[in-house]
């Protein structure tokens, strides 16, 4: 019954929610058609505007130009005001100069030159491109003296514009005239210089105020003489008139359009309004009906998500188990020391990094797939199965790059791309070499030789850190047949290769600044010298704690990837000077021991190396090389430090231990420092070989 009154209520609403908006679309309508009608004369009216500014525009370029041309001419008939033969050549001069084909002629006062007669009217006349007829026209047939544009040219001082009128003597056709007085040398005007401009060239801006179908215009003089004339209206038909005056000549320009035809597309728009209520009303039931079976879709939507959402814990989870995520990776290995790190933005993301050793060479890349989601977790996987692949038969980087180039460009129907670098290093020798593929430019940190800063300081790593130099080349995925460029550098014991992805430099805050290379160098330990070098891990942890601590609550907005190689000494060199020792601490820290023999094994190598210094080389300097190593043995495993040096002979293992159960006053001076040994070490035994001391001692593990 519950459910029954909540459907008919649910009924009801949909009624009142259907009449309501048939209401509302009705005044929709409505103003529809208002705005419509007010849009469209509005347009009209703009539009005929915009037509006859460029029709005025036009027409009084030519009047500027007539005005200028009769200008030009009056001042050279002026220079020329005794000379009638030179009056011949100053107008084809000026008629030439004339971009219309129009006639302009300078005409004298009766009997100013007796020898020409009583009429002196030269005109010259433009018939074509290249060709102009000049001509005295004066005569008492055609008395130019009885012309308007005469009369008025002998009585005002500037330009004068004429009624239109038919020129039979030198245009033939219906012209205006611009006149323009010339003045003799007393100032006395005895000319007029007289431009035709023809009304012919008026057809060629119909164009511009044909603005409608059906629409019509027309051009009054000053007077009111119809230049271009209106078509007769038709009774009882409503039309709207447009005009414009053109100043130079005071013309009218007037466009008239039928009102029948200026709101022809108005029944097209109520039409289109009426199609849009229909819809609109059917959309409205549709919204009724859909909004019936929200809470049903909602629930459906909500265990879609969750689905959804596991699923992406779960590609979250595959892709992860798929990158290399145990640090140190090589236990048996103590010449490299490798952490790496990927932080997605979404549960899933496109960065990459992988490595491994294959015949004592370290193979190693880092990658930024185009895009985020699934579609690039996707490309990241596919890339990190061609990494493996490729490198298991080839250790060239620019083939292995070309390779996974092609096979990318092969299966990418998503059109996506990746920059990666990728590098293979020989555990050997330290050579490097590489192929980068479009992606960041990775950073070295050099060790350099070791140094003191001042006679009391701490004994200290000197590090520089630089980018690493690359050829960039086109990322992958992009041109299937591109060759890319290896290069070779040379790494020292120590070193470490820190490479990223631009989620780590691209990195924003809430002011949008972004984390960008020099933060990166100044803030993350790369950069700051006379420093103890950190270890991969440390440099790796440190810059994602700089970077969170940049970003403060923005959130991330791209995938964070870092990778940090430290290709590390075997052994270590030092100089036979005390203040040297505090960098065993460091060394043997860098070797992967278990964590409980670190200090121990710290206290044993610095008592036997103090020895070596203290004894060894009395008066003179020298060298101590420390050297570590592993060895497997049943049931177990040995660690093994070697203890050489090149002074005089002197074995410490031959020192008595000394007696702790006696006072320090009753004690002999020495003996403590190799009892401390036996106590740390289960093995320790000396031999002299080759003129050089070599001290051994074993842990077991």
């Amino acid at each position: 019954m519950s459910t029954e009154k909540t459907t008919i209520h649910r009924s009801r609403s949909g009624v009142w929610v259907i009449l309501i908006a048939a209401i509302v679309l009705q005044a929709i309508s409505c103003i529809q058609y208002l705005t419509s009608r007010r849009a469209i004369r509005h347009e009209a009216e703009q539009r005929a505007k915009t037509e006859l500014r460029k029709a005025e525009l036009e027409i009084e370029l030519h009047t500027i130009e007539m005005e200028t041309a009769a200008k030009g001419l009056a001042l050279l008939a002026e220079k020329y005001v005794d000379h009638p033969d030179s009056i011949y050549t100053a107008t084809r001069l000026a008629v030439s100069t004339l971009r219309s084909n129009t006639s302009l002629a300078v005409a004298y006062i009766p009997d100013y030159f007796p020898k020409h007669g009583r009429y002196y009217e030269i005109c010259s006349s433009r018939l074509g491109e290249d060709s102009i007829y000049t001509r005295n026209i004066g005569s008492a047939e055609h008395d130019y003296t009885q012309m308007e544009w005469f009369e008025n040219g002998l009585t005002i001082d500037s330009c004068w514009w004429s009624e239109p009128y038919l020129d039979d003597s030198g245009s033939q056709t219906m012209v205006v005239s611009c006149s323009c007085p010339v003045h003799n040398k007393r100032g006395e005007v005895v000319a007029v210089v007289c431009v035709d401009l023809s009304l012919d060239y008026l057809q060629d801006i119909s164009e511009y105020l044909q603005v409608y179908p059906n629409s019509y215009y027309s051009i009054l003089s000053s007077k009111g003489v119809e230049i271009v004339p209106a078509p007769d209206t038709i009774a009882g038909r409503k039309y709207n008139t447009f005009h414009e005056e053109i100043d130079a000549t005071g013309w009218h320009i007037e466009i008239i359009i039928p009102e029948d035809v200026l709101f022809v597309d108005l029944n097209r728009t109520s039409l289109l309004i009426g199609i849009l209520m229909l819809l609109g009303m059917a959309l409205l039931i549709v919204i009724v009906w859909y909004t019936s079976r929200s809470n049903q879709r909602l629930m459906e939507s909500t265990a879609k998500n969750q689905r959804m959402e596991g699923e992406l814990r779960i590609a979250s989870m595959i892709q992860t188990a798929m990158l290399p995520k145990v640090f140190p990776p090589f236990k048996d290995r103590s010449d490299l020391n490798i952490y790496g790190l990927v932080a997605p933005a979404k549960e899933v993301g496109g960065d990459l990094y992988d490595f491994y050793v294959r015949q004592e060479k370290l193979y190693f890349c880092i990658g930024d797939v185009s895009g985020k989601g699934v579609p690039a977790a996707l490309v990241m996987a596919m890339t990190r199965s061609l990494f493996r692949n490729i490198t298991v038969h080839e250790d060239q980087p620019a083939v292995i790059m070309r390779k996974m180039n092609r096979a990318l460009v092969d299966q990418n129907a998503q059109n996506m791309f990746l920059t990666l670098f990728l590098g293979v290093l020989d555990c050997e020798t330290g050579q490097l070499e590489y192929c980068n593929a479009g992606h960041n430019a990775p950073v070295i940190v050099k060790s350099e030789e070791l140094r003191v800063k001042s006679k009391d300081a701490a004994l200290q790593d000197v590090a520089s850190a630089y980018r690493l130099e690359v050829v960039a080349n086109l990322p992958l995925g992009i041109e299937p047949e591109y060759e890319f460029t290896a290069q070779t550098t040379q790494l020292q014991y120590d070193d470490i290769l820190f490479l990223y992805t631009d989620g780590l430099t691209e990195a924003e805050n809430s002011q949008h600044e972004q984390f960008g290379e020099e933060r990166m160098m100044r803030d993350s330990q790369l950069g700051i010298r006379d420093y103890r070098l950190g270890s991969p891990r440390e440099i790796v942890q440190g810059m994602k704690e700089a970077v969170e601590a940049f970003r403060g609550e923005a959130e991330q907005s791209d995938d964070l990837t870092m990778l940090a190689i430290r290709y590390q000494r075997p052994a270590l060199i030092m100089r036979n000077d005390i203040q040297q020792i505090p960098t065993l601490a460091e060394w043997v820290e860098g070797l992967d021991i278990p964590e409980e023999l670190n200090m121990p094994i710290n206290l044993a190598l610095e008592e036997l190396v103090s020895n070596v210094m203290l004894y060894a080389y009395p008066g003179k300097s020298g060298q101590v090389l420390v050297e570590s190593g592993r060895r497997k043995v049943e049931g177990g495993e040995k660690l093994i430090f070697t203890i050489t040096d090149s002074g005089i002979p002197f074995d410490p293992t031959k020192k008595e231990d000394a007696d702790i159960t006696l006072s320090a006053e009753e004690r002999e001076i020495g003996g403590l420092g190799i009892h401390l040994v036996r106590q740390v070490m289960d093995e320790i035994y000396y031999r002299r070989e080759e003129e050089r001391n070599v001290l051994t001692i074993v842990k077991n593990l």
